[in-house]
C-alpha cells in the first residue's frame, strides 16, 4: 500500500516588514502573500525545513 502524503495548511500570521530578506523569500516560496493568507503543501522534507525556519510568522495546521 502507499502511504498517503500528509498536507498541511500553511496561514501567515506576522508581517514580513523588516525580517531578514531571506526569510521573505521563504515566504515567497511557500506561496504566501500577506498576512492571512494560507496555501496548502505536502509535507516534504524540503517544505518542513522551510516552515521550521519562519515558524515564527506562521501557523501551520495539518488537512
Amino acid at each position: 500500500m502507499e502511504e498517503q502524503v500528509k498536507r498541511l495548511r500553511i496561514t501567515q500570521k506576522r508581517s514580513l516588514i523588516g525580517r531578514l530578506p531571506s526569510h521573505r523569500r521563504t515566504a515567497a516560496a511557500l506561496g504566501l502573500k500577506r498576512i492571512g493568507h494560507s496555501v496548502e503543501q505536502n509535507a516534504t522534507p524540503p517544505i518542513l525545513g522551510m516552515i521550521r525556519k519562519i515558524e515564527y510568522l506562521l501557523k501551520v495546521e495539518e488537512i
